[in-house]
């Protein structure tokens, strides 16, 4: 039974005008990052994905005189969130509340600096988020359905996505979620998993009827206005490209809005009671809420609508890559529907990190916590932003490991940015007192004209690589440009050594000298981004406040006669006892993990079933006489199996663990009785048995002898 909720909505009503992101003239830059889930602390691998990146841009924008908002705050309507109660025995409010206050501190004091960090439990949010829905549901965008949708018998309620775990169609992962499968990227509905079960009793749940409102996805595809969006994906990054263009090509479906749960934001509407808005709808508008709060804060309330519904605002989005369809995708839906917002400029969505060769995994506390290396390692936020943006995973995922964090800090800022900057202030005080010198005339010495030219000449290349690689976002590339100028310091110090020349020409290491500190100042000034820390510190040591941007343009920022302040060391050597530290610690948690494989390396057991249930099951042995990939589909394989009585297609999300050559001739086993689905167009008739765990390990199980296709096997 399907209704459409009041009257038909018209998409050649939209008064939304696309810009091109390309444009440049925009008067301000409202900057978001990922809403954290309040269920947990954060750890590396969210740092690195979207709130370190985004701070960099954000403090970029701010040195160069931009107006920003940088706005994020605690994502508390999360299936995450009710399920970490029912774990803890607690309330969902005393969950958020507790994780809320870790993640703000642990932020605060790494040095994200956020213009305002919301809540989507306020008041100002839940009225925002629900004034939003009704305005698209008074619009009649919203299909109202009813629908059958999982139910837990034993926990009597109705499951939302992230109550549902089973086996991707796509990859095999045994536990992607019922809205998307996180190792693979694949957006689902819970009604395409294999072998659903609940997350909260682990029992396999059942189709039951619910009324739901849907946003039609596949209708707002079509429509000129969104295809207009979508030509901005061209001067994206090639990762979200890709990805929205494969889900685009595939064609976009339906998906509820609304949810039936009592943890969220109440549907205001009549008929919805016990019904709360789907968190991918509720979330994305925090950033609204966010920016609300904050403007009211500043007694500037009626502003907000410049942030949110002027084309001369750049809206940008930083997330991870698991996020990429809800920011490029389903929130754009939403704002260009509702008629009055603008659209994303960029969403500039990071892959994964990696920890120690394994995926970093909250339920196996496989992680680097934020707030636990701040304890450990009190006074070096800096060290770990420029590790973490060294190792950007911006287009592929990257890996994070103690011995290199170790050793880029101690070859990279200490032995190049620190050294540079320790030589030249204690040169500067040994010989003049800690004043600049005057300098008279110019170099007369073939030789360390020559260094002073190159040493000047790749200062200004990479200074003005670094902006460019700032302007596009690309700031692992913009990082490597920044610690060049230190490098191309130390290198003039080396080739003109004034520590020997002042025995014989003291006026030329009078300019040696002063070319350096100008080089100190503009390091000072580069460092804002990626080093804030660091900036203060070294701002400190020259005795000047100045940090304009514009002065990177400059030749002369210090003058001669200027007063320095006290050399102290930048940054201190990572010792090996600090790292084997970290490195046992990671050692135990492996051994407390693999002392519970069930829990953490072996998929859980499931609920007790009846022979009779199993003989339901008609398992044929197989051979493999046919094996290709699926175009467009990394994960995809199209197989050709001979089961004795007839030939079957069957496709398998195995392409990662066997090349199609491996599998010709092949014996398996297969679901012979599985009833047939379409997957990218082709139909799927049957499923190949295999064995997995949690570690990325997938083997296929088949007979291990010679045995004639279409066995039984029993």
């Amino acid at each position: 039974m399907v209704q459409t909720a009041k009257r038909i909505f018209d998409y050649k009503d939209l008064p939304y005008i696309c810009l091109i992101f390309m444009n440049t003239n925009f008067k301000r830059y409202l900057v978001t990052a990922a809403l954290p889930y309040a269920n947990g602390p954060v750890h590396i691998g969210h740092l690195a994905g979207c709130y370190l990146p985004a701070d960099i841009y954000v403090r970029y924008l701010k040195a160069t005189g931009k107006d920003v908002l940088y706005i994020c705050g605690s994502d508390e309507h999360g299936v995450p969130i009710t399920i970490k109660a029912k774990k803890e025995g607690i309330t969902p409010q005393q969950v958020v509340d507790k994780y809320d206050g870790i993640m703000k501190n642990a932020f605060k004091e790494f040095g994200i600096d956020f213009t305002y960090y919301g809540r989507t439990s306020s008041i100002t949010h839940h009225d925002t988020a629900q004034d939003f829905f009704r305005t698209l549901f008074d619009k009649g965008v919203f299909k109202e359905e009813i629908t059958k949708q999982y139910y837990d018998e034993e926990a009597k309620q109705f499951l939302a996505d992230r109550y549902i775990t089973g086996t991707c169609p796509r990859c095999g992962n045994p536990n992607a979620y019922g809205d998307q499968c996180e190792k693979c990227g694949t957006a689902l509905s819970p009604t395409d998993l294999i072998n659903p079960k609940s997350a909260l009793s682990g029992a396999a749940p059942v189709l039951k009827e619910t009324k739901n409102w849907f946003l039609p996805m596949g209708e707002i595809q079509q429509s000129k206005d969104f295809q207009n969006y979508i030509k901005r994906f061209d001067d994206w990054k090639s990762n979200i490209k890709g990805q929205c263009n494969s889900w685009l090509t595939e064609g976009l479906q339906s998906r509820a809005m609304t949810r039936d749960l009592d943890w969220g934001v109440p549907v205001p509407i009549e008929g919805a009671d016990g019904k709360v808005l789907y968190v991918w709808f509720d979330a994305p508008i925090g950033y609204i809420s966010a920016t609300k709060e904050y403007l009211n804060k500043q007694n500037e309330a009626d502003t907000w609508t410049k942030w949110w519904q002027d084309d001369e605002t750049a809206l940008i989005h930083f997330i991870g890559k698991d996020n990429i369809v809800f920011h490029a995708i389903i929130f754009p839906m939403m704002l260009m529907t509702h008629g009055k917002f603008t659209l994303p400029s960029n969403v500039p969505a990071n892959e994964f990190l990696n920890l120690e060769g394994d995926k970093i995994s909250t339920s196996r506390n496989w992680a680097v916590w934020l707030h636990e290396y701040l304890i450990d390692f009190p006074d070096k936020q800096d060290e770990l932003r420029y590790v973490l943006t060294s190792i950007a995973p911006e287009t592929k995922d990257s890996e994070f490991t103690w011995k290199d964090y170790q050793t880029r800090v101690n070859s990279e800022l200490v032995s190049i940015f620190g050294n540079f900057v320790n030589r030249v202030l204690v040169l500067s005080d040994k010989y003049y007192g800690g004043l600049i010198p005057t300098i008279a005339g110019e170099l007369t010495d073939e030789r360390l004209i020559a260094a002073r030219n190159l040493c000047m000449d790749q200062v200004a290349k990479s200074i003005d690589m670094m902006q460019k690689n700032l302007e596009s976002i690309k700031l692992r590339d913009a990082q490597a440009d920044f610690i060049n100028i230190a490098r191309a310091g130390n290198k003039y110090l080396a080739d003109t050594e004034p520590w020997k020349l002042i025995k014989t020409d003291e006026e030329s290491v009078k300019h040696i000298l002063f070319d350096a500190l100008q080089i100190c100042a503009k390091l000072a000034v580069a460092a804002q981004p990626f080093l804030p820390h660091t900036t203060e510190n070294l701002l400190g040591m020259l005795n000047t406040q100045d940090k304009n941007w514009s002065l990177l343009q400059n030749e002369t920022i210090l003058n001669s006669g200027h007063q320095l302040g006290k050399a102290s060391i930048l940054y201190k050597q990572i010792e090996d006892e600090d790292i084997a530290k970290q490195l046992l610690r990671l050692e135990e948690i492996k051994k407390a993990n693999s002392q519970e494989p069930i829990a953490k390396g072996i998929t859980e057991k499931k609920a007790d079933i009846t022979y009779e249930d199993f003989e339901k099951l008609d398992l044929r042995v197989g051979k493999v006489i046919e094996a290709e990939k699926v175009p467009k589909a990394d994960k995809l394989l199209k197989l050709v199996v001979d089961l004795g009585y007839e030939q079957r297609t069957i496709l398998s999300g195995i392409a990662e663990y066997y090349k199609p050559e491996e599998l010709v001739g092949k014996l398996v086993t297969v679901v012979a009785n599985l009833a047939p689905k379409k997957i990218r167009g082709i139909e799927s008739q049957g499923m190949l048995l295999m064995a997995g765990n949690d570690f990325g390990k997938l083997y296929s199980v088949g007979p291990d002898q010679e045995i004639e296709p279409g066995s039984a096997v029993k």
